[in-house]
């Protein structure tokens, strides 16, 4: 789960980390006065979304002019200006695809003085098992076009969880960014507390970026971006409270609701599948036989008739979506209860491009049978290898 970058600075703040002073504009008519409740004389305003980039981005609206969604204002009659001219309208950013996301809330904040900035950010690394921490003297740039172009100027190093974080860690960090004095000891500072809050909230990523060093010596956080590890937010609830469903595709909260794990890509084949490591063989059999797959969709071993309904549905609903292909290999998950989910989900919301569906394991006869006596139009398949190459061969006509 992701939140805005107001919310991780609130979390920042609450850990002992260096932020702005700052203020949230839901509406246009607290605009004014949000600005007007910071110091200046440079204001900052920013648009909220999740996904990066927002300072390259722009409005696809003309009236909302084509300057990103990150602007600078010098009073507090401009910095309203600048807001009610983001709000409510459409920022399209590298990360946010042509289509764009509303803004429906804008961050104002207090100006800062800056001499350099960094890159910082806390990761999971899935091959160590560990926290990794990921530093760069290249701030405010994509850390993925640093790793391209100049992999010499980014430090990557895991900390032992068995040490935990200790000042060593954070000089080397310093050391790697060029700090200098007092910076070298708030550095060390920062990144114990924001190893402490990764930890403490069971975050996936933190990244500060940029991490900047002010004209008065100062270190701050000046953005910063943070995600939660999903399946441990039922210890959570205060995360849970800052979460932004608007900000979420609707198919994929749609699944979160019904426990269905639910993935939007790009291609023109819906899946229905048991088990995560089936869902992956099937994309990549789709992609063999010449067709890209339009999402990941496990329904789970227990699954019921009305979460294979559901499911059914959310695939359906995605306009890309030129056919579906079931592939159920049943071993807690029952043939019969898939086959009576798809045709109750048929019945629903009909069915307007080809079906194939593949059934094997407990009770396939009898799936087969509900299938065969349903009267849909439904293509079977006898393996996964034959499902993959009817359904390509369907949709491509």
């Amino acid at each position: 789960m992701n939140i805005h970058e107001y919310q991780a600075k609130a979390l920042l703040r609450d850990y002992g980390c260096p932020v702005s002073d700052g203020r949230i504009v839901l509406t246009a008519n607290d605009a004014k006065t949000a600005a007007g409740e910071l110091d200046g004389p440079l204001w900052v305003v920013k648009a909220q979304i999740h996904a990066g980039g927002r300072g390259k981005g722009s409005f696809k609206e003309h009236e909302a002019g084509e300057k990103g969604g990150v602007r600078l204002a010098k009073s507090v009659e401009e910095a309203a200006d600048e807001a009610n001219r983001m709000l409510g309208h459409t920022l399209v950013t590298h990360q946010t695809g042509p289509a764009g996301k509303q803004v429906n809330r804008i961050y104002i904040e207090d100006g800062s003085d800056i001499t350099s900035e960094f890159y910082l950010a806390l990761l999971v690394d899935r091959v160590t098992s560990r926290i990794s921490i990921v530093c760069s003297t290249e701030g405010g740039m994509d850390i993925e076009e640093v790793a391209a172009s100049t992999p010499e100027k980014i430090l990557s190093f895991s900390i032992d969880p068995a040490v935990g974080y200790q000042g060593f860690h954070g000089r080397r960090v310093a050391f790697a960014l060029g700090l200098e004095g007092k910076a070298v000891r708030q550095c060390s500072n920062l990144l114990g507390n924001l190893y402490r809050m990764f930890t403490d909230k069971d975050m996936e990523m933190l990244e500060i970026n940029p991490l900047i060093l002010t004209t008065e010596g100062e270190i701050k956080c000046l953005d910063c971006k943070a995600g939660f590890d999903s399946n441990a937010l039922y210890r959570h609830p205060d995360i849970v409270g800052l979460r932004d469903e608007t900000e979420e595709d609707p198919k994929e909260l749609a699944a979160s609701q019904h426990d269905l794990n639910y993935i939007a890509l790009d291609g023109e084949i819906g899946c229905m599948v048991n088990g995560a490591g089936l869902a992956m063989a099937t994309m990549d059999i789709i992609k063999l036989y010449g067709g890209e797959p339009a999402n990941f969709l496990d329904v789970g071993g227990g699954a019921t008739k009305e979460k294979v309904t559901e499911a059914f549905k959310i695939i359906t609903s995605d306009d890309n979506v030129k056919g579906i292909l079931v592939n159920i290999f049943g071993g807690i998950m029952r043939c019969d209860v898939i086959a009576e989910g798809v045709i109750a989900a048929v019945k629903e919301v009909g069915l307007q491009v080809p079906l194939v569906v593949r059934l094997e394991g407990t009770n396939v006869d009898l799936g087969k049978k509900i299938i065969n006596e349903s009267g849909l139009d439904v293509i079977a398949a006898d393996n996964l290898s034959d499902g993959a190459e009817k359904i390509v061969k369907a949709v491509k006509g």
